[in-house]
């Protein structure tokens, strides 16, 4: 069953520590991670990231703590928010001026290295007596998104089984069995209620997510992505100019190879691990579930990551921090760029009454992918093929650390499939809908509801076919509609809830509620009860103002 969502309350934003300055603590006063005390033999439990933040408190560092969520075990998901002088609510963020930047590490918690990164850079951002990034920019950071997972320890073969250690490590969904980098539209967590509360209030320039591969041998110490969906602003502004720079300074400056992110795919699926030739490179899917292609889609900047899961844990985190590291340092340092773009982001997904631009509500890979090269790790077989080379390496395999240029297909963009404007006056969702009313809320999707009926004059959708999927996916069973548009002039009655275009939500309220869209509140069962061939699914396009 859906977890019951509950919305954060306003005390998620109060600040938990004080602004008076004091002395720099000395380095052997400084708090370190689990994995630093460990010598990267171990990562950080839940209790560990509790002190250690504590300990920053204590020491008078420039952050404010305040609570994200309460996750379905009852733990508390602590979110912080760093900066000099310190900011305490979204209001005073932006009386700053700066770029606002949301980090986000442990969504799924066997992937241990974000998290280990951002508490150790936040530390040493914190005391540094020289200026530093929370000196340019106000840097939101959530170390430790999935608690429940994280503290769910088995072994690494077990939890991660493409992963070179730690040797125990925490589970990828959440306390109520949730994948949480599939929950951003249908938001039935708690921590993505959480998270979406957050966006909402401090409303991020740049959002970053830390993850850690799960297949392919390649030459790459990080891989990394934009959001994916075609519709997103400033996707082709993160994949063309932001991204290309970031690797070349990876490069220059840490000599670390990066590279888009993806799998060795062929027509057949993902190819054998020791394949000699490769036929291609393929990214994830562009929905808006995943958390880096939904915040894409709100206006700003957004950023996938994922270290190499077969580097050694001490590598990963090393990598993932300079990632991390050379994107903020971009953003401080070409702030007013960003913040530029980013308006203009925002305004791009804002339309105006009558506008006639069509945008994707579904999408498929690029009919025609570059043709690149990529690095590819040679894996040779073992004569026994009961015996484990390396934790992470399948039993039987060996890395030999030899890489191979090879120039192939790399599919990493996608297009439309399937168009459609923006309803130029709205929506209209007619009967009753409590979950798409508290859906619509948690996106920051505003509407009202009609205090009397009233006639429209729109469109309405005429269902010819319901595809449900045949296997349950996240506790549901995905639902497509394909049928026709029509004109229609009708009463709606007292009620019926009202999405007003003309907003910054526009693009993410178009690709919520079409009923043909590939990932909206129909693909997640809200509408169920309306569908059926040759009824009338429940939201309207309003092409004339209400009267």
């Amino acid at each position: 069953m859906p977890l019951r969502r509950l919305l954060p309350t306003a005390a998620m934003f109060v600040a938990a520590c004080t602004t008076s300055p004091t002395p720099a603590p000395s380095a052997a006063a400084l708090p370190r991670t689990r994995a630093e005390r460990t010598n990267y033999l171990e990562t950080s439990s839940y209790a560990d990231m509790i002190a250690f933040v504590d300990s920053l408190k204590a020491l008078r560092a420039p952050i404010a703590v305040s609570e994200l969520a309460k996750s379905p075990l009852g733990k508390s998901v602590p979110i912080i928010v760093a900066s000099r002088p310190v900011v305490r609510t979204p209001a005073e963020a932006r009386a700053l001026n700066r770029p606002i930047v949301y980090v986000q590490a442990n969504i799924h918690a066997g992937e241990v290295e974000g998290k280990e990164a951002v508490l150790a850079m936040l530390r040493d951002w914190s005391f540094s007596t020289r200026p530093t990034v929370l000196d340019s920019l106000v840097v939101i950071i959530v170390p430790m998104y999935n608690t429940d997972g994280n503290d769910k320890l088995a072994a690494q073969a077990r939890n991660r089984g493409a992963q070179h250690g730690p040797e125990m490590i925490g589970e990828r969904p959440n306390g109520a069995g949730l994948d949480l980098n599939r929950d951003y539209v249908k938001a039935e967590a708690p921590e993505t209620m959480g998270s979406l509360a957050a966006f909402n209030a401090w409303e991020p320039d740049l959002f970053m997510d830390l993850h850690t591969t799960n297949g392919s041998y390649h030459g790459y110490a990080l891989t990394y992505s934009p959001s994916l969906h075609p519709a997103a602003p400033l996707a082709s502004f993160t994949a063309d100019t932001l991204l290309p720079e970031i690797r070349r300074r990876m490069k220059s400056k840490h000599n670390t190879e990066t590279f888009p992110y993806g799998n060795f795919t062929g027509a057949n699926g993902r190819e054998s691990l020791t394949a000699d030739v490769k036929s291609g490179w393929v990214t994830y899917e562009h929905k808006q579930r995943y958390g880096t292609n939904y915040a894409g889609l709100r206006g700003g900047i957004s950023i996938l990551s994922e270290a190499y899961s077969h580097d050694p844990f001490d590598k990963r985190v090393a990598s993932t921090r300079d990632f991390v590291q050379e994107i903020l340092s971009y953003v401080a340092q070409n702030r007013r760029e960003v913040m530029t773009r980013v308006r203009a982001g925002i305004a791009a997904a804002t339309y105006a009454a009558g506008s006639g631009t069509a945008f994707p509500v579904r999408a498929r890979f690029n009919s025609h992918p570059d043709t690149q090269v990529v690095l590819v790790e040679r894996l040779d077989r073992i004569a026994d093929s009961t015996r484990l080379t390396q934790p992470g390496v399948p039993r039987g395999l060996q890395r030999t650390g030899v890489m191979t240029a090879q120039r192939m297909p790399v599919v990493d963009r996608f297009e439309s499939s399937l168009s459609r404007t923006l309803a130029p006056y709205g929506y209209a969702i007619s009967g009753e809908w409590p979950t798409a009313r508290e859906l619509l809320t948690a996106h920051g999707i505003s509407f009202r509801v009609l205090p009397a009926p009233a006639t429209v004059t729109g469109q309405e959708f005429v269902i010819d076919t319901v595809n449900v999927s045949g296997r349950p996916f996240q506790g549901h069973r995905e639902v497509s509609v394909d049928g026709r548009w029509r004109d229609v002039s009708r009463q709606l009655p007292a009620g019926t809830l009202v999405v007003q275009s003309g907003t910054r939500r526009d693009l993410l309220a178009l690709l919520l509620l079409e009923p043909e869209s590939d990932d909206g509140f129909l693909t997640w069962n809200v509408f169920d009860a309306s569908l059926g061939t040759g009824k009338v699914a429940p939201v309207v396009r309003l092409t004339a103002p209400l009267r």
